[in-house]
């Protein structure tokens, strides 16, 4: 046998070897198309018409939302959320449809969100008294509110916590949880509010110190005519009779009208003769005689 024909046999040889690998790999791969093909088309399938669904169902939730006047801040949160879970089970779902077992998946999935919840379970308070406050809305941006033991103007309001702003001009952020857990008292709701202030006066000047109240009250532009301001003797105190005075006036005009009315009055009654008396005690010994302390 010559070179040639050596070097023919092993070229035929090699030929045979590769187009039988070749058959083999074509054999195998017609196989695994026949057996799991169709799974991966109904997995594409469920996949894309389960994402359509979700994308789908994402946006008539965002208007739904945004018809109801919703805070962007939640509708964009709501949305992100659904469109999370909903991609999760789509692709739970699709991964199912290929045979495999999705159990051990669904099992881990739920032991590391509770291990999650457990771990950040006071931010999730938070997130939860968020979710509460920007939909029940009790206060709004700019309103005057007390909250937590803190009193300022609503700077802002998130998911965690309220920003404010207290009338000395510091910042004070509030979690929700806080606000939640305790009274909220909203300055701002209504569009007026009425100014509780006590006069003290002597016993002889009642007549006299009234007519003097209802005369300043009466002049200020800022005190509301209805309701009417209430002026009446309210307590025969040890050292004087306390007179109340409680006039209304828009929201914006609290602070300033019962800061003037205090001083008005106080100068007023103290023209008219009203005495503004000062506590006072009488001590009285019985039983000793004058020089005993000497």
């Amino acid at each position: 046998m010559t070179l040639q024909d050596t070097v023919q046999d092993a070229t035929e040889g090699a030929i045979n070897d590769v187009t039988g690998a070749a058959a083999d790999w074509l054999d195998k791969g017609q196989e695994l198309a026949v057996t799991y093909g169709p799974k991966v088309v109904a997995a594409l399938i469920v996949f894309i018409v389960g994402r359509f669904i979700v994308k789908l169902l994402c946006r008539l939730l965002k208007k739904v939302m945004d018809k109801r006047k919703m805070d962007e801040t939640i509708s964009g949160f709501l949305t992100s959320l659904l469109g999370a879970i909903g991609l999760t089970l789509v692709i739970l779902s699709a991964v199912q449809t290929l045979g495999v077992e999705t159990t051990s998946f669904v099992a881990i999935l739920g032991a590391a969100t509770l291990a999650i919840g457990f771990a950040l379970q006071g931010s999730l308070g938070n997130f939860a008294a968020g979710v509460m406050l920007l939909i029940f809305r009790p206060f709004k941006q700019g309103d005057f509110v007390e909250v937590a033991g803190t009193s300022g103007t609503v700077e802002s309001q998130a998911v965690f916590a309220t920003t404010l702003k207290t009338p000395d001009n510091k910042r004070v952020i509030v979690p929700n949880s806080a606000i939640t857990d305790g009274n909220i008292t909203n300055y701002s709701a209504m569009p007026t509010r009425r100014v509780d202030m006590v006069m003290g006066i002597s016993y002889d000047d009642i007549k006299s110190a009234k007519d003097v109240i209802q005369r300043v009250v009466s002049a200020d532009d800022r005190v509301l005519a209805d309701p009417p301001a209430t002026i009446a003797v309210a307590e025969l105190a040890d050292s004087s009779v306390n007179i109340v005075v409680r006039p209304w006036c828009n929201s914006g005009d609290y602070w300033g009208l019962k800061f003037d009315l205090t001083e008005k009055l106080k100068v007023e009654l103290e023209n008219a003769g009203c005495c503004i008396p000062y506590p006072q005690r009488d001590v009285h010994v019985h039983g000793s005689p004058v020089n005993a302390l000497a």
